[in-house]
This record gives C-alpha cells, sequence and structure tokens, in this order.
C-alpha cells in the first residue's frame, strides 16, 4: 500500500484530513469501493461518504466511481478532504467471537479456507459493522493475505470461501467472475410454489436512495439474472426451494423470489411486514436463506473440482420444524 502524505489538523475533537492515494492491496480485490471507503474512514459519518462519491470526489485511477464500482490490486484511489470524529483506542475482535468463528471452519487446505458462516455475521467489517467473519479470522496461521473470494449477506448463513494466498484469491476471483462456480441455496418462502415454476428470470436494477440505502428491483433497465428453482419440500403455508443463480447479481434471489410473489420469511428488505417477524402463529428467526453448496473448478484442471457444503444451521431447523408441526 501506498499513499500520498497529506497534513492533517485537530479542530473540535476531531481530524481535519488532506486528500490522499489509497493503492488497493491484494487482499481488498474484488471489494466495493463503498464498502471499502466505509472501512478505511470508519469516524467519516455513512452519508459523506457517500456524497464523496456521488459528488466525484473519489477517483480510480483518475476517473469517477459509482459506489458499486469494484476495486482491483494496484489501483490507486482517491480518497477526499474529510472530517473525522475523534478516535478512541483500536477495537479489537472480542475472543469469544474468534473463538466462535473459528470453530464454523469446515475445511482448510494449503490455498482456501471455507467457513459455515453463522447467522448475523457480517463477511467483513464496514458499514456499521466493527467486525465480520474476515477480522475475525486474521491474523490466520501461514497465511499472509487471507482475503474473502466472495460475499454472503450478514443474515444469511452458509458457505463462505476465502483464499489464503495472493494465487488461489486470482483463481477463485476468475472463477467467480466467468461464472463457472456453482452455487446451491436453501430458502423457506411464503406461499405454495407452483409446480411448474422451474426458473426466474427478470432484469435486476441497483438504486442507491438518497439517504445512502442501497436496495435492488426488477426493471428493464437493469443487468440479466436467472434462477434456478425447484421445491425441496412443501409445508403448510410455505415451501422449502432449492435455488441455483446461473448469474450473481446484488440480492437476486432476494429480489427475484420477492417480485414471483414468494417473499423469503425474514426477509427485512423485500418482504411485506407482516412475513418479517412470523408465518401465522410461527416465529421467524432471521432471513430464511442458507448458502447450501458452492462447487469450484481446481486450480489444476486435471482435478477434481472443490465441493462444499454447509448444513443447515439450527435456528432454520427450528423454523422447518415449526411450519411442519402446523399440518
Amino acid at each position: 500500500m501506498t499513499q500520498s502524505k497529506g497534513k492533517s489538523n485537530h479542530s473540535g475533537g476531531g481530524e481535519r484530513h488532506s486528500a490522499r492515494l489509497y493503492e488497493i492491496e491484494s487482499g481488498e480485490g474484488g471489494q466495493r469501493v463503498d464498502n471499502l471507503l466505509l472501512r478505511l474512514l470508519k469516524n467519516v459519518p455513512k452519508s459523506r461518504v457517500y456524497a464523496m462519491v456521488r459528488k466525484g470526489e473519489v477517483r480510480l485511477d483518475g476517473g469517477r466511481v459509482k459506489v458499486t464500482t469494484r476495486v482491483q490490486p494496484g489501483q490507486k484511489l482517491r480518497i477526499p478532504p474529510h472530517q473525522t470524529a475523534e478516535q478512541g483506542p483500536e477495537p479489537t475482535v472480542p475472543e469469544a467471537l474468534r473463538k466462535q468463528v473459528r470453530e464454523a471452519v469446515i475445511f482448510e487446505d494449503r490455498d482456501v479456507l471455507v467457513l459455515g458462516k453463522p447467522p448475523g455475521l457480517a463477511a467483513h467489517g464496514g458499514s456499521g459493522v466493527r467486525f465480520g467473519a474476515l477480522e475475525a479470522l486474521s491474523p490466520w496461521p501461514e497465511a499472509p493475505a487471507l482475503a474473502l473470494a466472495h460475499r454472503l449477506d450478514r443474515d444469511t448463513s452458509g458457505v463462505l470461501l476465502l483464499a489464503k494466498r495472493r494465487a488461489a484469491l486470482r483463481h477463485l476471483q476468475q472463477a467467480f467472475r466467468e461464472r463457472t462456480v456453482k452455487k446451491r441455496y436453501l430458502a423457506v418462502v411464503a406461499g405454495a410454489w407452483p409446480a411448474h415454476l422451474k426458473r426466474l428470470e427478470a432484469p435486476l436494477e441497483r438504486v442507491l436512495a438518497r439517504n445512502g440505502e442501497r436496495f435492488v428491483r426488477v426493471s428493464q433497465a437493469g443487468k440479466p439474472a436467472r434462477t434456478e428453482v425447484s421445491v425441496a419440500e412443501r409445508l403448510p403455508g410455505a415451501t422449502l426451494l432449492s435455488l441455483t443463480p446461473e448469474t450473481g447479481r446484488t440480492h437476486q434471489l432476494r429480489v427475484h423470489l420477492s417480485h414471483a410473489g414468494f417473499p423469503i420469511l425474514g426477509d427485512e428488505k423485500y418482504a411485506p411486514t407482516a412475513l418479517r417477524k412470523a408465518l401465522g402463529a410461527v416465529p421467524v428467526p432471521r432471513l430464511a436463506l442458507h448458502a447450501q453448496a458452492l462447487t469450484v473448478p481446481a486450480r489444476d484442471p486435471e482435478q477434481a473440482p472443490w465441493h462444499f457444503e454447509a448444513s443447515l444451521p439450527e435456528d432454520l431447523e427450528a423454523l422447518l420444524r415449526a411450519l411442519q408441526a402446523q399440518d
């Protein structure tokens, strides 16, 4: 990492920082600009960070960016002048959280670390989250460049893949970019899913509200998105679905299912209010979405692909039992 030297002045208990250049490190490749800025500028108001990008004050290799722009190692990000609040001691990851996350590791070899991510844990810190899986696992023995190969929403449980070496990270990022990674999810949706409906196809557009909140909607102005769907189990008032996204758009499964009229139970953003906390008498613990399996081509094309699976966590198992008991 290299950066220009900028002066900073104390004012009102905080600091005024000059513009500087930040060089993207290897472990940060693939991150969105907004998530990276929120991590680097922890004591800057979120609204100010989004305003920086919207007004063109943030530049990547000299060009304007969107909040959704993904950075690559070696690029230089201009961080504009900004005011921070007074900083306290650097927070440390609680040992209990480190223990919980390390116990959730389901596979490790020379190249990768695979986590059965618990629900409620962000993939990484930022956006108001102090610690994520990445921070809880770092530092990791013999992994100087431990980095996320992809992301899962905070409330989504399941397979989360991290790279231990730069060569492995480049391979994984290329596989995700070329869509050679196969993903399978489980979701509990409201209603009786129609047997004939086996494919969802609707373009998705990412939208940034004035308050900085991001969401996704079906729009002809969006990018193509496709999801394969099959019924895993029919339940009273609900359906357990097996989902295979053919594309990897943000919130794709959540928006596709809601648009089809069968929102995921517990979805705070895309489900009707009545379905966020309960389905009838059955309480919904959180977003009922689980990343069940991930298949990735091996670095050696003559070797079998990597295949990882994460068991359904207890909170969703309990939800299924409660729904089955309504019969």
